[in-house]
């Protein structure tokens, strides 16, 4: 079972690493990338404040965060053997889906 804090860590460490990814990929060219990472990043951030402010909608979020994370994360290892920066988000990615998917079951 995940407490909040660890959820909200969880999420703001991912948008961080997805939002270093993007830097990277843009001078790549890797397009899914850039718009799988994009689309993380505001999911989790929009989840951790959801989650820090007890919304009543924060389980439904969690849910969508931890499959945007998993789609990311997949992308994201495509490029990990030749890019630190997509190996670094598609560990982030990995740990926030799992996290967000244990907190959502615990509160449902």
């Amino acid at each position: 079972m995940t407490d909040s804090k660890s959820c909200i860590d969880a999420c703001l460490a991912c948008v961080t690493t997805c939002e270093s990814c993007i830097t990277d990929c843009i001078s790549h060219g890797h397009q899914q990338c850039i718009s799988l990472c994009r689309d993380c990043a505001d999911i989790c951030a929009l989840c951790a404040r959801f989650e820090a402010r007890g919304s009543q909608f924060a389980t439904d979020l969690h849910i969508l965060c931890a499959k945007i994370c998993k789609a990311c994360a997949e992308e994201c290892e495509k490029h990990a053997a030749h890019h630190a920066s997509c190996k670094a988000c598609a560990e982030a990615c990995k740990k926030c889906a799992e996290i967000c998917a244990q907190h959502a079951r615990a509160k449902a």
